[in-house]
């Protein structure tokens, strides 16, 4: 059976509207997707509420983030650099912030406590003389 060239046209064109209204269709309004509601566990909840904007939780967090960066930028390694530039480049001799302490004799006084340092017992263990 031969298809006339009017039919054919005709067929074309209905191609066309029903291409042109699935593709319409496929076009999402601003309402869509819509998605089933989602059930939040505990910890789901718990961070929903703490990362609200504004929240008290978070401005704290943040406060003390901030607070703690700063004093390790602004105190901690400024200082750490300063001691290690006093201790190892400025001190006229090597190792000097670490002194050694003075020999302890016996009837010597210890000058914090005003302790008077005991006289050594002798030991005779018989093998050493």
């Amino acid at each position: 059976m031969a298809v006339s060239p009017a039919d054919a046209e005709l067929r074309q064109q209905q191609l066309r509207a029903l291409r042109r209204k699935w593709l319409k269709d496929q076009e999402l309004s601003p309402r869509e997707p819509v998605l089933p509601e989602k059930k939040l566990n505990a910890v789901d909840r718990f961070w929903a509420n703490f990362l609200q904007k504004n929240s008290l939780w978070r401005r704290w967090t943040f406060r003390t983030y901030n607070l703690g960066v700063q004093g390790v930028t602004r105190i901690l390694v400024p200082a750490w650099i300063i001691h290690y530039f006093l201790k190892y480049h400025l001190e006229t001799t090597p190792y000097a912030v670490i002194h050694q302490k003075p020999r302890l004799y016996p009837g010597d006084v210890i000058q914090e406590t005003g302790q008077v340092i005991p006289p050594f017992e002798e030991q005779s263990s018989g093998h050493h003389h």
